[in-house]
């Protein structure tokens, strides 16, 4: 039964139109992942829903009486409010009982007799409208995102706001749920959680966001505002991606024949003499609706050119840490955030920090890159090192500059790799439009904000990245370009980031709190941490082992079983296995290409299938070849 319907949608932003005609119907219980381009209009989509916005034109139909809570991209929060009071109100007009009777638990100890008749007389009142249990729910829900109560929301960051206003979402359990990005600024055991809580969810739920992960976890259906139509593909992130790659490459080849039966027409008409017969009105009519299909197309917006301009090498050595400690004095005491790390940066590394919000792993970089002190080891540098920041809060951005101001200030020109281009040019190439140029950056959406930086930062020459959560807000088309530019990267990247699939595809290896100011490295992605953190857990000393089999009546004194070392035959192989895979991944690429080629389509269906059946057959050679190196590895 659906909660919310949306039929022939119209909504423009200047000469765009965010939703052309479009429909939706969203039903009881399913979870949605609402996913485009950024600037595409998602948001202005979750506030029409919302009730936060309106419609040009078209139908909204909502389930009378439906409840509904909003989680916006930038939550903004009315007043000196502390967290519980904040988080109450998303229970509606008991919000304010609750809130009284919070205080008043808070001042009864110092407020005497008076004080007393009043926290009782609040008391009586929560008892009549069902509130002790309203008020366990408010408290859970602070308690599950590791909030304070008493802490004033205007005195928290940006990830601490966007947790209040999660709880606030939550707490009313409404039967339609709207995120606007809700894993930004989360840490991964948020972004866990989060993702649990949704699953178990009894209402719908509509969810943008980036974290291809998450998405997966969380969503039946994924629905794409593209070009001012909503798409629905049943399923999840996965089926999304395979199927949405065909439906490019048809739409590509329809408009190729509608373009070419196009230019034919044209030269036809142009002829003249034909095209005044009677006999031609047909055919001058089926032209003009040809023109007026052409003139209409939207076509699928252009990717982000990412060119990174790297500057001279650095040493091979980036950062040498040995034994290092930090720590800051605090009204508690001394918070240790490092205790005895060491490790070595080598140029070329792609370095991943995992950690919960507050862990140190913005102190840990600056340790690394020497622009912190260390309170106790060594820290060596290395040489011609040269450092480019991506901020995860964008303060480098001011809200009133001009978007080319921020790119070249002073300047119309901004010289990449050594050669000039116009920086009107050079902000297309990151999908900013020509009149956009000279706007103010405030009136940019978040995710077309991250792309500033971007731009920005690819404009300076540098050898080392240092990438403070840069997949906040982007598109994933983007996130997956973003990816490729980074694997291919010849510096050194420094990644914080939370977003998993993004760790798994761009570093090497992870650096990871283990609590208290310890931090571990790791080979390595996010998924390599999670498989290699575990095998301390099960492990077993040798004592242990024999004390298990005694109990279980096993022998306790047999030896423990000795690793065989690798034959003549398997060495050999294992020293071949690295030029084959190298081999097959060659040759993977060069099918991939031919299968994204619109003109592969127009060869005979049988050739399509025998290059669809090898690509089958290598990815697998690929994967089995991956898993034999890795067996032989661990006995070589």
């Amino acid at each position: 039964m659906p909660v919310i319907t949306l039929d022939n949608a119209c909504l423009a932003y200047g000469h765009v139109a965010l939703l052309d005609h479009a429909a939706l119907q969203v039903d009881a219980g399913e979870r949605i992942g609402l996913i485009g381009r950024n600037g595409s209009g998602k948001s202005s989509l979750l506030k029409a829903l919302a009730a936060l916005g309106s419609l040009d034109d078209g139908v909204l139909w909502r389930q009378p009486g439906l409840s509904i809570a909003y989680v916006a991209q930038e939550p903004e929060f009315a007043g000196h409010e502390t967290v519980y009071e904040a988080v109450a109100s998303g229970l509606g007009g008991i919000a304010r009982l609750l809130a009284d009777y919070h205080d008043a638990t808070l001042k009864v100890g110092a407020g005497g007799t008076a004080a007393l008749d009043h926290l009782q007389h609040l008391q009586t009142q929560l008892e009549a409208q069902d509130g002790w249990n309203l008020n366990s729910r408010v408290e859970q829900a602070i308690s599950r995102l590791a909030l304070d109560g008493e802490a004033h929301v205007d005195s928290l960051s940006g990830g601490g706001r966007k947790r209040v206003a999660l709880a606030q979402a939550l707490v009313g359990e409404p039967e339609l749920l709207l995120l606007d990005e809700p894993t930004n600024h989360l840490d991964v055991d948020g972004i866990l959680w989060l993702e649990e809580l949704l699953r178990g969810y009894a209402g719908a739920i509509i969810v943008i966001t980036h974290d291809r992960v998450f998405l997966d976890g969380v969503a039946t259906r994924i629905v794409e505002l593209d070009r001012g139509k909503l798409v629905s593909f049943p399923g999840r992130f996965a089926a999304y991606q395979e199927r949405k790659e065909f439906m490019l490459n048809e739409e590509a080849l329809a408009n190729a024949r509608a373009d070419k039966l196009l230019a034919q027409e044209e030269v036809w008409i142009r002829k003249g003499v034909e095209a005044r017969r009677t006999r031609s009105v047909g055919r001058i009519a089926r032209l003009e609706h040809l023109r007026a299909e052409r003139a209409a197309r939207r076509n699928q917006q252009g990717q982000v050119d990412f060119r990174v301009v790297r500057g001279d090498a650095s040493g091979k050595l980036v950062a040498e840490l040995e034994n290092v400690a930090k720590f800051f004095v605090t009204t508690a005491g001394e918070k240790h955030v490092v205790r005895d790390f060491s490790c070595r940066i080598l140029r070329g590394d792609k370095i991943g920090l995992i950690g919960a919000n507050g862990t140190g792993k913005t102190t840990l970089l600056r340790l690394i890159l020497g622009e912190l002190a260390a309170d106790a080891g060594e820290v060596k540098l290395g040489s011609r090192i040269e450092v480019a920041y991506f901020d995860q809060f964008r303060a480098q951005l001011d809200p009133e500059a001009a978007l080319a101001d921020v790119i070249s200030p002073g300047s119309d020109y901004v010289e990449i790799g050594g050669t000039k281009k116009h920086v009107i040019g050079y902000l297309e190439d990151f999908l900013f439009a020509p009149q956009r140029a000279r706007s103010p950056v405030k009136s940019l959406s978040g995710g077309e904000r991250n792309r500033l930086l971007l731009a920005r930062l690819f404009a300076r020459p540098a050898n080392v990245l240092v990438l403070d959560e840069p997949t906040n807000d982007l598109d994933i088309e983007t996130l997956e370009l973003l990816e490729a530019l980074l694997q291919d990267y010849s510096g050194t990247v420094f990644l914080v980031s939370h977003d998993r699939a993004f760790l798994d595809n761009v570093v090497t290896q992870t650096i990871a709190s283990e609590g208290e100011g310890h931090w571990k490295e790791y080979v390595g992605g996010y998924s390599d941490w999670l498989r290699q953190r575990k095998v301390p857990d099960a492990s077993r000393d040798e004592s242990s082992v024999a004390k298990s089999k005694a109990a279980a009546g096993g022998s306790a004194t047999s030896p423990p079983a000795q690793r065989r070392k690798l034959s003549f035959k398997e060495q050999r192989e294992l020293d071949q296995l690295p030029q084959r895979i190298a081999a097959l991944e060659t040759e993977q690429a060069t099918l991939q290409a031919r299968l994204a080629d619109p003109d592969f389509y127009r060869e005979p269906a049988e050739g399509q299938r025998q290059v669809q059946a090898r690509l089958a057959v290598v990815d697998t050679e690929i994967d089995a070849a991956l898993e034999r190196w890795a067996a032989l590895e661990a006995r070589g």
